[in-house]
């Protein structure tokens, strides 16, 4: 009996190593230590002694149950991309710029070429971010997972000053709300998708003109990285006074989270277009709309709280990063949450 027979293939965990490497290459920065395949990732923090008041920001999180449409689907290339979108940009939402990450896949069995797609889309949303891939863990689990299936996690660490930390307790009424364009349904609710849709080849290969895609093609779209166009925000001389990403319990979770006590957030729903593929789930599982909102991002990806006087500045900048962003309501006294109207 050895390793190999009880399910764990250690020369298989070696050769994932050596295909990744030329996918993290590329999310090298100047900060990084060492190469690849130490005990821990290094990162220089002597920037640091340049700041003022700097702040550490961490971030964590998975894919949710996106996984099972990698899985479907054969495509494992953009998944990671994800990955790194849940975690950089709640890293950004506080103000921060990302500046490592480290990634966990737990699967049934290690199969190298599979891993290397994985991490291939890892390090695409590290470049997408500008984020150094310093380090992560490709755990063999058999007998707990089945072999052909895999789960992803993350973890990012960001800086920034505190003078410059997005807080929203500065938030007041008549500030305006700017929504950033999702590509998607992101990362979330896919639970509640995998009930409206058989997740069966045949349906996934299903074509709708109304998406202009397949189903499959459409769902598995990587969630939108926001690091350079709040970065484009803040270098146009605007204070974004609050922010929130919109993940996880859609509108009437995240928006709350900015706002401070005796703040109330409306939001126009006619004030920008919302996605065919959220039309179509609302259709096919015949979901109410509070429910569509409290569950998905409805294609607003992003939501800032700015002075009335910045919208202009704003816009301008957030387009000019290749984003496309709407007016899509204001901040109003009472009770702290989100009205649609």
């Amino acid at each position: 009996m050895d390793y190999k027979k009880s399910g764990v293939d250690i020369e298989a965990g070696y050769k994932s190593v050596e295909l990744m490497k030329e996918h993290i290459k590329k999310t090298m920065r100047p900060e990084v230590l060492g190469g690849i395949g130490g005990f821990s990732g290094a990162f220089s923090l002597s920037k640091i002694k340049e700041m003022e008041d700097p702040v550490l920001l961490s971030g964590t999180d998975g894919c949710g149950t996106k996984v099972k449409l990698c899985f479907l689907m054969d495509k494992h290339d953009t998944i990671g991309i994800d990955a790194v979108a849940m975690c950089v940009n709640d890293v950004a939402c506080a103000g921060g710029e990302p500046l490592f990450f480290l990634d966990y896949i737990a699967c049934g069995k290690n199969y190298p070429e599979k891993i290397a797609q994985i991490v291939k889309g890892v390090a695409d949303g590290c470049v997408q971010s500008d984020c150094a891939l310093i380090g992560g863990e490709t755990a063999e689990h058999p007998g707990l997972m089945p072999e052909d299936e895999y789960d992803l996690a993350g973890f990012s660490v960001g800086l920034v000053e505190r003078k410059d930390l997005i807080t929203g307790e500065n938030i007041k009424p008549g500030d305006v709300l700017i929504g950033i364009a999702s590509t998607g349904v992101h990362s979330n609710g896919f639970s509640l998708v995998r009930k409206v849709f058989p997740m069966t080849k045949e349906s996934l290969d299903t074509y709708y003109d109304e998406l202009g895609a397949t189903l499959g093609e459409t769902l598995i779209t990587p969630t939108r990285i926001y690091v350079k166009a709040l970065r484009a925000v803040k270098e146009s001389g605007v204070t974004i006074k609050g922010c929130s990403h919109i993940t996880g319990g859609g509108f009437y979770e995240n928006i709350p989270r900015m706002l401070p006590d005796g703040i109330c957030a409306q939001v126009k729903k006619d004030s920008y277009p919302v996605l065919p593929i959220f039309k179509l789930l609302a259709k096919k599982g015949d979901i109410e709309e509070k429910m569509m909102y409290n569950t998905f991002n409805m294609g607003l990806g992003m939501v800032l709280a700015i002075d009335p006087k910045d919208v202009d500045a704003t816009i301008k900048a957030l387009q000019g990063a290749g984003e496309k962003a709407y007016v899509v309501g204001q901040t109003v006294a009472g009770e702290k949450g989100v009205e649609l109207i």
